[in-house]
């Protein structure tokens, strides 16, 4: 387990995603903008069909194609929400050095005087900078969700095509190969 508790192979597959998305090899990390086709920097296997709903021959189409392959849509990565991430902790790190400037300059300027002045403001900007860092790691823990529910999206999609499937399979067999809305009246 990593120290965010999550699986050692979730931040691996969400850099592989993302690497995909931006259209670079993950393994090497060149320019790759056909996933299909081998790396031509590394030679890393295809990572799927180019064209997700289609099978290679045009005239054979099997129901389930397109309920069993990942949209490119669901492999876009939440880019918005990791610069704003990036931003508030860039912003937390900003304020605890303009703390730290201000400690120094007021020590200079008024000595032992300025501690219990410095002390209250040094502890507002520090829960300012917790807030904002926590903040930040929220903006992450929202990336996390939102990658649950496109897996989830993804996964109750194929249990529903699954299921159609076995329905429409079984009435086709109980009704001696035809369906019963397709069977013709007697």
């Amino acid at each position: 387990m990593t120290d965010q508790g999550e699986h050692p192979s979730a931040g691996t597959d969400a850099k592989e995603t993302t690497a995909i998305a931006e259209g670079v090899c993950p393994k090497c990390g060149a320019s790759r903008q056909d996933i299909s086709t081998p790396c031509a920097a590394c030679g890393a296997p295809p990572l799927g069909p180019a064209s997700p709903a289609r099978t290679s021959s045009p005239d054979v189409r099997r129901p389930s194609d397109m309920v069993m392959q990942v949209r490119a849509s669901d492999m876009e990565p939440y880019v918005g929400l990791r610069y704003l991430s990036k931003l508030f902790r860039l912003m937390a790190i900003i304020l605890l050095l303009g703390l730290v400037a201000e400690v120094v300059q007021g020590l200079l300027t008024q000595g032992r005087a300025a501690i219990p002045t410095l002390l209250a403001e040094a502890s507002r900007l520090v829960v300012l900078a917790a807030i904002l860092w926590a903040s930040g790691d929220l903006a992450i823990l929202m990336i996390d969700v939102g990658h649950d529910v496109r897996a989830t999206r993804i996964l109750l999609g194929r249990q529903a095509a699954h299921h159609l499937q076995d329905h429409a399979a079984s009435q086709k067999d109980a009704s001696g190969g035809e369906r019963k809305s397709e069977r013709k009246p007697r």
